[in-house]
């Protein structure tokens, strides 16, 4: 009886583990509708996984920095925010910017992201780009450039990014493609 509670706490100790060890990449995402995002990344604010920005995360995709608490977000040298005002098609099929939607958009930023935004003369129909050692100054560094490699994946999963378990073996991290 003792060995088989032994084995069953082992085994559930390796599956907490690994839950804790998954995280989600995002990376070459341009974003898309501001409701799709807050329904997935509610669902991600959740889950409990870390976030790896690594690549561009533009316009709804920025969303993130607001949805998921600041310590499980990271960004690695490649990760790029693009922000700008919200729009909708107008009646001749010409975006025009929504006021209502860009203010609730604004609102979803965390207060850094909000002031770095206000001293860029807030979201206007270009983008603006938070990048470098701007970005390295709000979010903390992943530490997992070479171990985030992109992988194949659907177009779904690039709407959110990609679902990653990180394995502890780095030698096998370090096989993986760029």
């Amino acid at each position: 009886m003792k060995l088989v509670t032994g084995l069953l706490a082992a085994v559930l100790l390796m599956a907490g583990m690994g839950a804790s060890h998954a995280v989600v990449r995002i990376a070459d995402d341009r974003g898309g509708r501001i409701g799709t995002y807050v329904d997935k990344y509610q669902g991600l604010r959740t889950s409990g996984e870390q976030v790896i920005i690594d690549g561009l995360c533009a316009s709804a995709c920025t969303i993130v920095l607001g949805a998921v608490p600041h310590d499980r977000i990271c960004v690695t040298s490649a990760a790029n925010l693009g922000f700008h005002a919200a729009w909708d098609f107008g009646a001749n099929g010409r975006a025009i910017t929504n006021p209502e939607a860009t203010q609730m958009l604004y609102s979803m930023y965390p207060t850094p992201i909000r002031r770095w935004i206000a001293q860029r003369g807030g979201l206007k129909s270009q983008m603006i780009f938070l990048r470098g050692k701007q970005l390295q100054a709000m979010y903390k560094p992943c530490y997992l450039d070479a171990q985030a490699a992109p992988r194949p994946s659907s177009r779904r999963d690039r709407a959110i990014g990609q679902r990653e378990v990180i394995a502890p073996d780095p030698a096998a991290l370090a096989r993986q493609p760029d």
